[in-house]
Order: structure tokens, then sequence, then C-alpha cells
């Protein structure tokens, strides 16, 4: 906790002062452009990984970068989905997952999660992913939790569709949906293309996007 308190204080000496006129015009309003949805893992920091400043994207965290499908009971990520898209209205989401998810490994290999029942439960929205990779034949353990980590973000995608306010934007033309996978080790971003359904090098493609064209048209 020294640590961080410590941080504190550099931020309020050095960060802080420097960006002073950014912090007023952020005092009372929010602009965000994207919605960034990501693991809540501690090596994944979607302001570092993307270069923004504070109030450029409205962030969501949770273990596994779940979007649960919208329901009768919506919970906080709903709520947050709906407030970022119908009232700051974001003009793209990214679901970003990630290498060496513990989420998604513990998914892959059937881990027994007896120990963490909230967890269990909550990775219940990623079933959809597990039986498609499930399905599939795997080289070694490492790709299948590649491919289960990749799988996810794909069926998250599906899942968020589900929302009205993402499903009437998207009609709209007005919103456009990116999948993403960052490597931790290498510092690289893999995104869907939404065209041919693989996942392609972001530096390489950066405009690629998991929105079908049929409904990106507008953007």
């Amino acid at each position: 906790m020294k640590d961080i308190i410590e941080g504190f204080l550099k931020f309020q000496r050095d960060a802080f002062p420097k960006r002073v006129e950014l912090f007023r015009e952020l005092a009372n309003q929010q602009a965000p452009r994207a919605l960034f949805i990501s693991c809540s893992d501690s090596r994944l920091v979607p302001e570092l990984v993307t270069q923004r400043e504070p109030g450029d994207l409205f962030v969501i965290r949770n273990a596994g970068n779940i979007v649960p499908s919208y329901g009768p009971e919506p919970g906080g990520v709903s709520a947050s989905v709906e407030y970022a898209v119908a009232a700051l209205r974001v003009t793209d989401i990214v679901i970003c997952g990630h290498s060496d998810c513990g989420a998604m490994t513990a998914i892959a290999t059937c881990k027994c999660l007896d120990h963490m029942p909230a967890v269990g439960s909550w990775l219940r929205y990623a079933d959809s992913a597990r039986v498609v990779n499930e399905a599939r034949q795997h080289k070694s353990p490492v790709e299948r939790v590649q491919a289960m980590v990749r799988e996810n973000v794909i069926a998250q995608l599906a899942n968020i569709k589900t929302h009205p306010s993402v499903r009437l934007a998207l009609e709209e033309g007005r919103l456009s949906l990116h999948g993403w996978v960052y490597d931790i080790e290498t510092g690289s971003i893999d995104a869907l293309d939404g065209t041919t359904h693989t996942f392609v090098s972001l530096a390489d493609h950066p405009r690629v996007r998991a929105t079908p064209a049929r409904l990106a048209a507008a953007a």
C-alpha cells in the first residue's frame, strides 16, 4: 500500500500539474469516444495499451472480459454498456481479451472452481465459447487456452449485440464493434476481422473491425 500512496503523491506532484487544463475540462463532463471492455487482470491496462488520456475511454473490467446477454434483471455490466451507448453515445466498443488469461485457462482446462463459486457462476457466461472450443482439435494445452481466449471474445461480441441500446446503435449505423486479443509478452494485438472471421494483426490492419459490413455501412 505504501507504493500506491507514493504513486498518488507523485501523480499529484508531477503528472496532475501537466494536465491541469484537461482535468478542469473534465471536472463537470465526459465525452469518451469508446467503450473498452477488458479483463480485470493487472497486466492489462487499457489506457496504457492504447495511450489514451483521462476522459478518452469508458472502461468496464471484470474476470474474463465478459458481457452477459441482456436479460430481465440486468446487472452492472449491462447498466454500464447502456449508459455508454445511450447516454454517452460512444462510437466504438472494444472487447479485449489477453494472453495467459486465468479465467479462460480455468475454462479451457476444466479446472475445478468449487472453492470459488462466484467465479464459477460468472464464467458460465462464456459457455458458448467453451462448447465451440471443446469441439475443436488443439495441438497443445497452450493452443487450447489461446483458442479459448479468442472464442470468448467472439462470444462476448455476440452477447453484447443482444443489448437493446447496442442493437439500436448498430441499426442506426453509429456504432462499430471491435474484438481484440492483447499479447502480454510482445505488446501486440490481434483483432477480429468481421468479414473473414479471423484474427489479424492490428498493426498490419489498423482499420479492421468485428462489426458485420451490413451493420457498419452507415458508420
